[in-house]
């Protein structure tokens, strides 16, 4: 299925296509060019916020934005989310995401703590995981009566995926995972890296260049703290909503760790959006990114209410 009109309308709009890739501009204009136009967007809701700043186990410096939505029902000891942003593990900052974190906040009732993890390729692999997790742990220190989620989108989906299966290998209690068009692994070869319909704002030769700028040896790709379909038990990890586009060069990979997590027996959700591409969930215009919040919020929920629901039941959606 092609993409749907609101998309299409909105690319011939923007002009997106036809503006340059990170690959063939580089990482510092390429951070510029995207967060303004994340920036040119409508701005997410209204709500409360403080931002903080910790320090690594290396000595870093990783700044997280706490956004807390006006319905926290404080009460109830909901569950905090921890957001890692897209953007290849070289591009992306808070003020960018600020949007999509605050439309998190608000479809899932939660609290939200946004990490701004370092970048390559100043910062290569491992620096964006150890960021991550020493965040993760960070947030449980500090709303120990709280159940905790990781949250990320490409990328940050990559993140999220590692921090589940750090904190099963650490003990650390996960409520849930939740992946937006995760990158997964890093085998060029599937039919949705191919597909010339896939081409879009993501293409596979802008992937393989973030590929290359956050972990350049090739052989440590295939650790699982990289790729981490490549790991090789599944087994006990938390409950995954997982959301992918139908026009992505992510789609088959992201669909596959789909089928790896539930042969563990890991209750999964997961919804293909036909009609989207990659990135649909983090442009407000696009009626599709509010169907994708809607879908998790209602996942999250489900998952939240009864988290000892066996999910290997759970049917496949598509919209």
């Amino acid at each position: 299925m092609g993409l749907d009109s609101a998309t299409v309308a909105y690319l011939e709009r923007s002009g997106a296509l036809a503006a340059p890739r990170a690959h063939e501009i580089g990482p510092r204009l390429a951070r510029a060019a995207m967060t303004a136009r994340q920036l040119s967007d409508p701005p997410g809701p209204v709500m409360t916020h403080h931002d903080s700043v910790i320090t690594g186990a290396d000595g870093s410096r990783i700044a997280l934005r706490w956004l807390q939505p006006p319905a926290l029902d404080t009460s109830s000891d909901p569950a905090v989310l921890v957001f890692y942003h897209g953007g290849g593990w070289v591009l992306g900052e808070i003020a960018g995401f600020d949007g999509t974190a605050r439309r998190l906040a608000a479809a899932t009732g939660c609290e939200v703590v946004m990490v701004e993890y370092r970048l390559a390729p100043e910062h290569p692999y491992p620096a964006a995981v150890g960021d991550a997790w020493h965040a993760l742990l960070a947030v449980r220190d500090s709303r120990p009566q709280q159940r905790i989620v990781v949250v990320g989108d490409s990328a940050g989906g990559n993140l999220a995926a590692v921090m589940a299966l750090r904190a099963k290998a650490a003990g650390v209690d996960l409520a849930c995972q939740v992946l937006i068009y995760p990158v997964v692994d890093t085998d060029f070869d599937r039919a949705s890296y191919r597909c010339p319909q896939n081409q879009l704002l993501l293409d596979a030769a802008t992937m393989r260049w973030f590929w290359d700028q956050y972990v350049p040896d090739e052989t440590r790709r295939r650790h699982p703290d990289a790729s981490p379909l490549r790991a090789a038990d599944h087994r006990g990890l938390a409950p995954a909503i997982v959301v992918t586009a139908d026009n992505d060069v992510l789609a088959d990979e992201g669909e596959a760790y789909v089928t790896a997590l539930r042969t563990a027996g890991v209750r999964v959700t997961h919804r293909r959006f036909e009609g989207q591409m990659h990135g649909f969930i983090g442009m407000p215009r696009l009626p599709g990114s509010a169907a994708a919040f809607a879908f998790i919020g209602d996942s999250l929920a489900a998952i939240l209410v009864d988290p000892a629901a066996d999910g290997t039941t759970e049917q496949e959606q598509r919209s």
